[in-house]
């Protein structure tokens, strides 16, 4: 594997700057809420490969993965992110408004894909990172979307409830949102604060660079920093979970490709595995020592998974004949 450079000829760190070409607007979701919306096609000219929708997980921003996409893009990709309502600069004033159900996330992004694949030439494909992952997969169990392949990445099938056992956590968030603690903080900040070599990054990539991408995003936009998970959210996202039953994803049909972590913090593994064994036809591969963000990884680690989904991509998405 080829390492990719994201500097410009001027030295210019390209995870820290929009893309030439690359169109930002606003979409309208079903309630009218405003998304921003970021599309990279291919120059004129150019046949594209296909259409690529990224989603990204809690707290990320469009601006976090410039690098992913510009390789994608590279490959002959249009390619779409969006910030989810609430993050970025979807917030409308309001902080995170979705946090207490993720069913209007599921209604936002079916509603996306399908307005995307209506003006967009195929093949469709969709990754999701994370909390995206979570709701790219209910989506694909409740909403059948109009994509040829789909890629999960660290997805949060549940979130990883250590220390306290997976069987009582949605029970311990429950009660603690009865008690009047639904905006509270659950986890206090890791050891070391937010700063590159802390406990957070730690967990989420061993790439001290690209996690001070992330930072570097924060300086200049301050709202993109959406602060710790609240008990209301968990709450949410253990209730969210209960889509996955086995029967539903049991009838899914969608090739699938799922990209984990064993020594994840933030997520389940072993629900990652569970999923994937229950997802006719699913592919799977768990990295042993990454971080929980995989596509922001070191590239040793990166580069592998880059290319698994590009094989992924391959052989289960084909562009579609001009």
């Amino acid at each position: 594997m080829v390492n990719e450079s994201f500097t410009d000829p001027a030295g210019t760190n390209l995870r820290r700057s929009h893309p030439a070409g690359a169109v930002f607007s606003d979409w309208h979701a079903p309630d009218d809420w405003v998304l921003r919306r970021m599309d990279w096609l291919q120059p004129a000219g150019v046949a594209p490969r296909g259409s690529l929708l990224f989603a990204g997980g809690r707290g990320d921003f469009i601006e976090k993965y410039l690098e992913i996409y510009a390789h994608w893009h590279r490959a002959g990709w249009n390619v779409m992110a969006f910030d989810w309502r609430g993050q970025g600069r979807s917030q409308a004033g309001e902080p995170m408004p979705a946090a207490f159900s993720f069913d209007p996330l599921v209604a936002d992004l079916d509603a996306l894909i399908r307005d995307w694949a209506s003006d967009s030439p195929g093949p469709h494909v969709a990754v999701g990172h994370s909390m995206g992952g979570h709701l790219l997969l209910r989506t694909v169990v409740e909403r059948l979307p109009p994509i040829d392949a789909a890629v999960l990445v660290a997805p949060m099938i549940r979130v990883n409830s250590s220390p306290l056992p997976e069987s009582i956590a949605p029970s311990v968030a429950d009660t603690m949102c009865l008690l009047g603690w639904r905006d509270r903080t659950v986890w206090k900040a890791p050891p070391g604060g937010l700063a590159a070599g802390s406990g957070r990054h730690r967990i989420l990539t061993t790439c001290p660079e690209r996690y001070s991408d992330e930072l570097w995003w924060w300086e200049r936009e301050p709202g993109f920093n959406l602060g710790g998970v609240t008990w209301g959210w968990l709450r949410a996202a253990y209730r969210s979970a209960a889509a996955f039953a086995p029967d539903r994803l049991g009838a899914v049909k969608l090739p699938i490709l799922l990209i984990g972590t064993d020594r994840d913090r933030l997520v389940s593994a072993q629900a990652i595995r569970e999923v994937a064994a229950r997802l006719p036809g699913a592919e799977l591969k768990m990295y042993p020592d990454a971080g929980h963000e995989v596509l922001r990884e070191a590239d040793r680690i990166r580069l592998d998974a880059v290319a698994r989904i590009d094989g992924f991509l391959d052989a289960h998405a084909g562009a579609e004949p001009s």
